[in-house]
């Protein structure tokens, strides 16, 4: 009972991390929750049961879950702080949406070990590109004319794709994606949060929609989603908002930058040691 007890408390206060994350950075949760929720299945199932095989598939469906709170209450935040120019955010709902639905059907047809060597894959080459390539580290530069709609279409879609089927929301790409347009970082991480919700709606409904005829089930309290785990970390992200919402807007660009980025490293460190 002690340990279980533990275990609670010890989501909430990853709650917590979630909820800061995702006002200040956009990560949406994914970030955060992916890592903790694989480690902490893999090591409480035994590697030969249902749980244990698909510890990577239920961690990236809770995380999708525990974003569309996340996602909601950040942007509200946001909304009330004046951070969101929602003339970038709407030209990509409707298609991350979409690309989230076929994120997720791909997610549940893949490995578990390979799902989670697609993340650590995916979290490098996005802290190379970042490191790299001039816009992301180095002051905002002039805002360039705005993509056509074909363009933001494929763009909408492969957010959406990528980001169901690692659980991690659509701050990874399009928080560089704005910053290389010029938008400062505290506007840029903002706007991740909107653009993160169609992901999670789409993801959720998808993965708790597959789940239903699932087998083997996974237990009394998995509809996809590790539903004790979720409201735990859900309470936590709750309060992690609140905190991190004072902050809006008070971080210098450069630093933010680093810190994203920073973050970005320390995610990548803890997907690829088991």
């Amino acid at each position: 009972m002690e340990c279980l007890v533990s275990l609670y408390v010890m989501l909430v206060v990853c709650g917590c991390l979630t909820g800061v994350t995702t006002v200040l950075f956009g990560f949406g949760g994914g970030f955060v929750v992916v890592p903790l929720l694989y480690q902490l299945l893999s090591q409480l199932n035994a590697a030969d049961s249902a749980v244990g095989q698909s510890a990577m598939q239920i961690a990236v469906a809770t995380s999708t879950c525990v974003m569309v709170f996340g996602a909601l209450l950040a942007t509200w935040r946001h909304q009330r702080a004046g951070t969101l120019d929602w003339s970038h955010i709407r030209p990509l709902l409707g298609v991350i949406g979409a690309g989230a639905v076929l994120g997720a059907l791909a997610a549940t047809a893949v490995h578990g070990e390979w799902l989670r060597w697609a993340f650590a894959a995916y979290l490098a080459l996005t802290i190379v590109d970042c490191w790299l390539r001039p816009g992301f580290l180095s002051p905002a530069v002039a805002s360039k004319a705005a993509p056509s709609l074909a363009a933001t279409a494929l763009s909408g879609l492969a957010i959406g794709w990528i980001a169901a089927f690692l659980g991690v929301g659509g701050s990874v790409m399009t928080v560089p994606l704005m910053r290389r347009r010029g938008i400062e970082m505290s506007r840029a991480t903002a706007m991740a949060n909107p653009l993160s919700l169609p992901v999670a709606l789409a993801g959720t409904a998808t993965y708790v929609a597959l789940s239903a005829t699932s087998t083997p089930s996974f237990g009394p309290w998995h509809v996809g989603v590790d539903v004790r785990a979720a409201a735990a970390l859900v309470v936590g992200s709750w309060i992690g908002i609140r905190v991190a919402a004072l902050w809006i807007g008070r971080i210098p660009d450069r630093i933010h930058a680093k810190v994203y980025l920073a973050l970005l490293i320390v995610v990548f460190g803890a997907m690829v040691v088991r």
